[in-house]
């Protein structure tokens, strides 16, 4: 069955993690559909890379964390946090491509 992450995640959000990383935080309605996704590999660095254009090696953790129910994945930022060019200082906005992820599980 294929699922809009946007429909079975209650929060997604990006944040800064210091001023050359962004995190991002997906965390999910339920324990069931987390499960599912944490078993299918849902999110990985194959399908998060293309998703920022940003090669693999700049993912600097993909970590999956049950008590929250929760994915993180932590990335080298583009452009350091108010740099020349940087336009969104507290990263806040870097979300939006995750909420038009779909998949099947």
């Amino acid at each position: 069955m294929k699922y809009k992450l946007i429909d079975v995640a209650s929060v997604i959000r990006s944040k800064n993690s210091g001023p050359y990383e962004l995190t991002f935080d997906v965390i999910f309605k339920e324990f069931e559909m987390y499960n599912k996704v944490k078993a299918a590999k849902v999110f990985n660095e194959d399908m998060f890379a293309p998703l920022y254009g940003i090669p693999k090696s700049d993912i600097i953790s993909l970590v999956y964390f049950d008590p929250a129910k929760a994915v993180k994945v932590t990335i080298v930022r583009p452009i350091s946090s108010g740099a020349l060019g940087e336009t969104d200082v507290y990263g806040a906005q870097q979300h939006a491509p995750l909420m038009g992820v779909e998949f099947e599980v």
